[in-house]
C-alpha cells in the first residue's frame, strides 16, 4: 500500500513538473506551400507530402511528380505496378 502511494506521489509531481514545458515549447514549424501546383492535364492527385526542399505529388495514373518548393516539376517517376 505504501508503494502505491509513492508511486502516486511520484507520478503525479512528474507530470506536474513536466506538463508546463510542453506548452511553453514552439511547436513545428508546417511545411511552406508555393502559391500553385500544376499537375499534368487530366491528372488527379492522390497523396502529396513534403520534405526539406520538395513536394511529392503521387498521381491516379501511378506517377509520382516531385515539385519544388517554388511549385514547378522537377521530377517524374513512373511506378511499376505488379
Amino acid at each position: 500500500m505504501i508503494t502505491m502511494i509513492v508511486a502516486v506521489i511520484t507520478v503525479t509531481a512528474v507530470i506536474v513538473t513536466r506538463m508546463p514545458q510542453s506548452f511553453t515549447s514552439q511547436p513545428a514549424s508546417l511545411p511552406q506551400l508555393p502559391d500553385a501546383i500544376t499537375l499534368p492535364e487530366g491528372v488527379n492527385a492522390q497523396a502529396a507530402t513534403f520534405g526539406e526542399g520538395w513536394i511529392a505529388v503521387v498521381t491516379d495514373d501511378n506517377r509520382i511528380l516531385i515539385y519544388s518548393p517554388q511549385g514547378s516539376l522537377q521530377q517524374e517517376i513512373a511506378l511499376l505496378m505488379r
